[in-house]
């Protein structure tokens, strides 16, 4: 391969990919393969650097988010244990810039599924209905585009180990392959009716709406609660709280990390899922699944 050099200060190539934002990297020689779209990609850290397929440098600053000021965003995280634990975790670790349809669809099969399932899933996806290409002698598959599955049977889906998740996946991708949800045009829609958008596709709810909002649409404000968030939360900051709704969480999350919620809330979630006991006894089992 001939590989091109980029200077990538304050990055963690690993613990971002790691992270939970995406599926379908797969470690390769002292790097790792994997698609920008459509585009073929080998990306390896050296140091301060990356070495990555020639003619794909544009593209890997701007889906790794080179150009975030991400020491200013970490200065603008609140100051309490919790977060500055997370924040000295995660050091490097950037919110990507992904592909929208390919983040909604992987979002959309993430529902009631641990990251190893999430995996399996994206990469069943990728080898029946991707396109493909050969990088460094092994076969690399991009992800299907939306009017590639709306063709698709449902049971086509469901044989990729989707399960229930097919049927959303499928009328999603025939809404946006018809331009009834025209994805690249709701850049320009304002949050919250960005949110609401996002929420009328089948298989959306709040928590996938924030996540394609934050990881393809680079709303940074934007702050998922899934499972791992709702508890750490609880446990760190309202630990004496004895009821506490989704509505006060979703308030006080706004209110208390800010501008730059999305990147405290990436921090949190993976500081929790790789350091305590409950999240080491799942990545353990995530890990026999591969």
């Amino acid at each position: 391969m001939q590989l091109a050099k980029i200077s990538a200060p304050d990055f963690d190539l690993a613990r971002t990919l790691d992270s939970g934002q995406t599926f379908h990297w797969e470690t390769h020689k002292a790097g790792y393969l994997g698609t920008i779209g459509a585009l073929p990609v080998y990306v390896e850290q050296r140091g301060r650097q990356l070495l990555v397929t020639r003619g794909a440098t544009a593209a890997v600053r701007r889906y790794f988010a080179l150009d975030h000021p991400l020491s200013e965003i970490c200065h603008s995280f609140p100051d309490d244990p919790a977060m500055g634990a997370a924040r000295d975790y995660c050091r490097g670790l950037r919110i990507m810039r992904q592909p929208i349809w390919e983040c909604l669809a992987s979002f959309i099969t993430s529902s009631m599924k641990q990251v190893a399932h999430i995996r399996q899933m994206s990469r069943a996806l990728r080898e029946r209905f991707g396109t493909s290409a050969v990088m460094d002698g092994t076969q690399v598959y991009a992800f299907p585009t939306a009017e590639r599955l709306a063709r698709c049977r449902e049971a086509e889906l469901q044989a990729c180990a989707l399960g229930y998740r097919a049927k959303n996946l499928l009328a999603t991708a025939q809404i946006v392959a018809s331009d009834e949800a025209p994805l690249e045009r709701w850049r320009e829609l304002p949050d919250d009716e960005l949110r609401t958008q996002l929420c009328r596709l089948p298989g959306v709810g709040a928590k996938v709406a924030n996540c394609v909002m934050l990881f393809a649409y680079e709303r940074l404000r934007a702050f998922p609660i899934d499972v791992w968030i709702e508890r750490v939360l609880r446990e760190r900051y309202f630990p004496r709280a004895r009821r506490l709704t989704a509505k006060r969480l979703r308030d006080f999350c706004d209110g208390y990390f800010g501008k730059n919620g999305g990147y405290a809330q990436q921090y949190l979630f993976h500081h929790a899922r790789k350091t305590t006991p409950r999240g080491r006894k799942r990545l353990a089992r995530e890990r026999s699944l591969l």
